[in-house]
C-alpha cells in the first residue's frame, strides 16, 4: 500500500478518479479528489469528491442515496490517477443512467464488444420480448423442466470432454453450459450480480477458515 502523500496532485491540489462498478466492471464516471476527499472516502469507505463548479466537497449520494461504497482504490504508475472501485446504490450519473458514459463516439465494425451482462441482458430480452424463430425463447416457451433438462445435458457433455483431455471440445461445452445456466438464472429471476455476492461471501469464509488453520485456532 503506499501513502497519500506520495500521489500527484495536480497544481489545483486534484487528482482524476476513475469509478468502476466491482462486479460489471462498467466506468461509472470520472471524478476529481483532493487530499482531504481522498481521506474522507478512505475513512467512510463511500466515494467522496471535490467539486469543481461548487468548489466544495461533495458525498456521493448525500442527496440522491445512490452512495458508492468503495472496494478499493488503486493509482496508476504515475500517481496521479485512481481506479476507485465500488458496489454502487444505484445510478452514478445525475442524469438517472447507472453510467455516466452513454453516448457513443464510434465502434469498431469488425471488434465486438463481449460482456456476460451483455450476454444475459440478450437472454433476458428474449423472454420478454420473444423471438420468432429464437433457440432462447423456445426454452423459455418449454418452461423450466426443459431448462434443467438442457442444463443436466451440459453438464454430461463437459463431464465427457474433460474426460477425454479434449481442451478444444471442453471450451466449446463449458460455453454450452454457461449459457444454458444463464438461461436458467433468468427464469428463476437470479442476477449476475446475485451470484458475485455469493462468490465474493465464499472468498471471506475461505480466507478466515485459511488463518484460522494457519493460526491452530478451531
Amino acid at each position: 500500500m503506499i501513502n497519500i502523500n506520495e500521489l500527484k496532485f495536480d497544481e489545483k491540489g486534484l487528482i482524476p478518479a476513475v469509478v468502476v462498478d466491482s462486479i460489471t466492471k462498467q466506468v461509472l464516471t470520472v471524478a476529481y479528489m483532493n487530499e482531504e476527499s481522498l481521506r474522507i472516502s478512505m475513512e467512510k469507505g463511500l466515494t467522496c469528491f471535490w467539486s469543481r463548479s461548487r468548489q466544495e466537497l461533495w458525498l456521493k449520494g448525500e442527496t440522491s442515496g445512490n452512495y458508492q461504497h468503495i472496494v478499493s482504490i488503486t493509482a496508476d504508475c504515475d500517481k496521479d490517477a485512481l481506479v476507485v472501485m465500488v458496489e454502487p446504490d444505484g445510478p452514478a450519473c445525475h442524469m438517472g443512467t447507472t453510467s455516466c458514459f452513454t453516448n457513443p463516439v464510434w465502434e469498431s465494425g469488425e471488434l465486438k464488444e463481449f460482456s456476460y451482462e451483455g450476454l444475459i441482458e440478450l437472454i433476458k430480452g428474449r423472454k420478454t420480448d420473444p423471438q420468432e424463430g429464437s433457440y432462447t425463447t423456445y426454452l423459455f416457451d418449454k418452461g423450466l423442466d426443459k431448462i434443467l433438462k438442457k442444463v443436466g445435458e451440459e453438464c454430461t457433455e463437459v463431464i465427457i470432454a474433460a474426460k477425454a483431455e479434449d481442451k478444444k471440445e471442453t471450451i466449446y461445452e463449458i460455453a454450452d453450459l454457461a449459457y444454458h445456466v444463464m438461461v436458467l438464472m433468468i427464469e428463476q429471476g437470479i442476477s449476475l450480480e446475485d451470484i458475485h455476492r455469493e462468490l465474493a461471501s465464499r472468498h471471506v469464509i475461505d480466507k478466515k477458515v485459511k488463518q484460522e488453520k494457519m493460526t491452530g485456532d478451531n
